[in-house]
């Protein structure tokens, strides 16, 4: 036998292992290899593997680099990189590596969705689905490809689609929870028309897991919301919450130090700041109508939407130097006071116009960011940017609270801990209605304004034209015309915009009756008025 052969026989079983979950034995291989000097790109690859599927990204940057150093047009290697970038948050690399790697037409289906994850992750969904095609046209019988396709697909706007690819995942893997949940999304369940069967089923396995619980919960809910049976729906909103719930251990007082915090920012003595009056922030609570809100401003010629940036919080973070685990914290914002906020505003800048897609964020005269957490970002913003408009989206307190109550956050996002339970969400409401209060008083008004979704919804035109005249540019007539936007949506509100403008669900909350009391009665004793 060659060494060739022994070569590639030992790294290819070292594949095998990783792709098992063992991944101290992969290791071991891997280290004859590298000794043995055999194939070293491919052996260093596949730590990389090992090292991003501990949740080690530095580790696993460190061995693609080595890796590259053997061999510069290892795909694997290249596409492994660019994860690993993205993991740390190097954004706008990660991009730049996919496309690199892209270009270089990779023929393995692992590498293709790799990269297709790394392209959506980074605003480029058009792309994404491309890549995702090929890799399903390699593997038409792997269900996680046949899924990211899906979900690629629903982003950009291609509903039917969409659909196709989750039923095809489902098809191949009939307990596939995320598509399952997808495709109830997708569509209105009806009495005759719905997979409640197939989602009880699920849920009420022998070993409940309490992410998937929460995908197969909401799920549920949507279908009895859908056939207007709202208290089965909340029932069925508990259950799936419970048990992530009760791993968390939230309190509210954590959020209320991070508010405090967030509202001392503009208080400070301001400096100069980067002049570039191109940023439009929309902030707001999420699922309270911030992608609406988006979607009409960025259907005007001069505007685009780079969706929802984590950009300005991370640069903050990276900026400051805290060692604390977390993006947005006490001590993020309290180191804050020491930045460079015109440097701090020229690098957002740039990150956020490189966002775009297709490269259609260099030219435009005003860009969007509609990432809802930016609300405690305020008085920095304002400071790093002291031209950029800032349009906090307010909705009914009830209607806001329940919003968040129903909606399925990344498990592994901490800033929405306190959508598990009803009586937290009136409380975390109660805080961010005092910060904007606060922002109102303290922030240059022709900087930062505030529109109620009612309004949006009752005066379309007028309040497209006042927020026009807000951010400087003329009234388009394209703007009432949202749901004719082409433009990707990568949020929970992807189906909803490509319809037109409707208005039940303004005053939702009152059709859950006496099962919103835990919310109603937080919301009083914080002092918010509930009518």
């Amino acid at each position: 036998m060659s060494d060739e052969k022994l070569q590639s026989r030992t790294l290819q079983q070292a594949s095998t292992l990783i792709a098992r979950g063992d991944h101290r034995a992969a290791h071991d291989l891997c280290l004859v290899a590298l000794q043995r000097e055999e194939a070293p790109a491919q052996a260093l690859f596949l730590l990389a593997l090992i090292a991003a599927d501990h949740q080690n990204p530095a580790k696993a940057l460190q061995l693609t680099d080595r890796a590259l150093s053997f061999s510069g047009e290892h795909t694997g290697a290249r596409a492994q990189r660019a994860r690993a970038l993205l993991a740390l948050h190097r954004q706008a690399e990660a991009r730049a590596e996919a496309e690199a790697t892209a270009a270089l037409d990779p023929r393995e289906g692992h590498v293709l969705d790799t990269l297709g994850v790394v392209l959506s992750r980074t605003g480029a969904y058009h792309a994404a689905a491309a890549l995702f095609r090929k890799a399903v046209a390699r593997r038409p019988d792997h269900a996680g490809w046949q899924y990211n396709l899906a979900s690629a697909l629903q982003f950009t706007g291609d509903l039917e689609g969409a659909r196709r690819a989750y039923e095809a995942a489902l098809a191949i893997a009939p307990d596939h929870h995320r598509a399952l949940s997808s495709l109830v999304a997708l569509s209105r369940q009806t009495g005759a028309d719905n997979r409640i069967a197939a989602l009880e089923s699920l849920f009420d396995d022998a070993d409940p897991d309490p992410a998937r619980q929460q995908h197969l919960g909401h799920a549920l809910a949507k279908s009895f919301e859908d056939m207007g049976d709202y208290p089965t729906a909340l029932a069925w909103l508990i259950r799936a919450k419970a048990g992530r719930r009760r791993t968390l251990g939230y309190t509210v007082a954590r959020d209320r130090a991070l508010f405090e915090a967030a509202a001392h920012t503009a208080a400070r003595p301001a400096l100069k700041g980067c002049d570039d009056a191109a940023p439009i922030f929309i902030v707001g609570l999420p699922r309270t109508g911030t992608t609406l809100l988006d979607r009409v401003l960025s259907s005007h010629p001069d505007i685009v939407s780079a969706g929802e940036l984590g950009d300005f919080s991370l640069l903050v973070k990276r900026m400051t130097g805290t060692p604390s685990p977390m993006v947005l914290d006490v001590e993020t914002f309290e180191a804050a006071e020491r930045l460079d906020f015109a440097a701090l505003g020229r690098a957002y800048v740039e990150r956020a116009r490189a966002t775009v897609e297709d490269g259609a964020g260099a030219s435009a005269a005003r860009v969007i960011d509609k990432m809802p957490l930016n609300v405690l970002n305020a008085g920095l913003i304002h400071r790093a940017l002291p031209n950029a408009r800032i349009v906090c989206l307010r909705r009914h307190p009830v209607d806001s609270a329940l919003s968040n109550y129903r909606q399925l956050f990344a498990t592994d996002f901490p800033y929405y801990d306190y959508a598990f339970d009803l009586g937290d969400a009136g409380r975390y409401y109660a805080l961010f209605d005092r910060l904007v209060g606060h922002w109102r008083d303290t922030l240059a008004s022709d900087r930062f304004t505030e529109v109620a979704y009612e309004d949006l919804v009752a005066d379309l035109e007028g309040q497209t034209r006042r927020l026009l005249d807000f951010v400087g540019l003329p009234f388009d007539p394209a703007c009432l015309s949202f749901q004719d936007n082409k433009a990707a949506v990568s949020t929970a509100s992807s189906v909803q915009v490509r319809s037109p403008l409707y208005s039940t669900s303004i005053g939702r909350w009152k059709r859950y009756g006496d099962g919103l009391k835990p919310l109603i009665d937080a919301l009083r004793e914080e002092g918010v008025a509930v009518n």
